[in-house]
């Protein structure tokens, strides 16, 4: 059997969600103009002063290169949560207007080189099958993380640009590959697919747009500030995204033991949209990014050890790595509260 055979026999998953009382569920999933637009102008407002910061320093102090090269790098660092915010777009819980998210949607997709119509495809699945291959591949554990992926991510991808280059013609070219693809947009599906090929084809000809016309009138720094901004400054971006299901358990029913939340100081947290919350965004998708905070306090007596800051975040991914050198199999089973207090009442008596 195929991987998209495999696939296509999806089943239900009965998922365990801490409780929440009704009337707070329907109070945190109330979508906000205003909450939308705070979170989304005001990232916005970083990425549009982090790059017109860099751009006056190449234009300025051109004698002055190291300062405008840490005030790019700082700006790529920023832009890379950017993806995080498309996230929560496709999810259309950011703006109570619809609209709105749609309009922001196609900003955030076009900025980052992202398809949207492929990642609604995809992370639909992967909420509904969270680490359950083969209905879910976005994310596949163990996760192949290591020091050099790292590096190559933190300062400068080529790599990244390659792949998502590449990626973006063979889709504007009308072809889809890989078991994965073939599942998401089969030929069946001939609409889906004019969608997600014409998206493709938007982006190359925007893109190379925008490069001519800034190049002919010799503002170099835009493509640089726009266009290759994803694929600079990721080392930070990486350290919070990938902490999201590192190290945890697959196949298992219980977002508490396949996700995982942890604690960012508040700037970090605003860049990344809030997601550090991401065992209570799988257990309840439709509350806003901006709510997530509220859902937790909610709910944090019901889930396991939330590691504070990226430093103890890291130090279990990073253990559980180790580990798996030697048990690919292996991953982290978090000790749930009701464990907890099974085993302190076994002491006890």
């Amino acid at each position: 059997m195929t991987t998209t055979e495999a696939a296509t026999k999806g089943r239900r998953i009965k998922w365990y969600r801490s409780p929440v009382g009704r009337d707070n569920l329907r109070a945190l999933n109330q979508r906000s103009d205003l909450w939308g637009a705070l979170q989304t102008l005001g990232f916005l407002g970083v990425l549009a002063t982090t790059g017109t910061a860099a751009g006056l320093l190449w234009a300025w102090l051109p004698w002055h290169g190291a300062a405008a090269v840490i005030a790019t790098f700082f700006h790529g660092t920023c832009y890379q949560f950017l993806i995080n915010g498309f996230h929560e777009l496709v999810h259309d819980s950011v703006f109570r207007t619809r609209r709105l998210n749609r309009f922001f949607l196609r900003i955030f997709s076009f900025l980052g080189w992202y398809n949207h119509h492929h990642f609604w495809a995809s992370h639909t699945e992967h909420h509904k099958y969270t680490l359950h291959p083969p209905d879910d591949l976005e994310v596949v554990l163990p996760m192949p993380l290591t020091l050099k992926g790292f590096l190559e991510a933190a300062v400068v991808n080529p790599r990244g640009l390659w792949f998502s280059l590449g990626a973006t013609v063979r889709t504007a070219l009308g072809r889809v590959e890989g078991d994965w693809n073939q599942h998401l947009f089969p030929p069946s599906k001939p609409q889906a697919r004019r969608r997600l090929f014409n998206w493709a084809r938007l982006l190359l000809a925007g893109h190379a747009t925008l490069t001519a016309v800034s190049l002919y009138f010799g503002l170099w720094q835009i493509p640089l500030l726009v266009t290759l901004a994803p694929f600079y400054g990721g080392w930070l971006h990486y350290l919070c995204n990938n902490a999201q299901h590192a190290g945890l358990t697959d196949k298992v029913e219980d977002f508490r033991l396949c996700c995982r939340t942890h604690y960012l100081g508040p700037f970090v947290q605003f860049l990344y949209w809030h997601m550090n919350y991401h065992t209570e965004h799988h257990m309840y998708a439709g509350v806003p990014c901006y709510n997530l905070p509220k859902l937790h306090r909610i709910i944090k007596d019901d889930l396991p050890y939330c590691p504070n800051g990226l430093i103890d975040t890291w130090r279990e991914i990073i253990g559980v790595l180790r580990k798996q050198r030697e048990d690919p199999d292996y991953g982290l089973r978090k000790t749930l509260p009701e464990e907890r207090a099974a085993t302190a009442t076994g002491h006890a008596a």
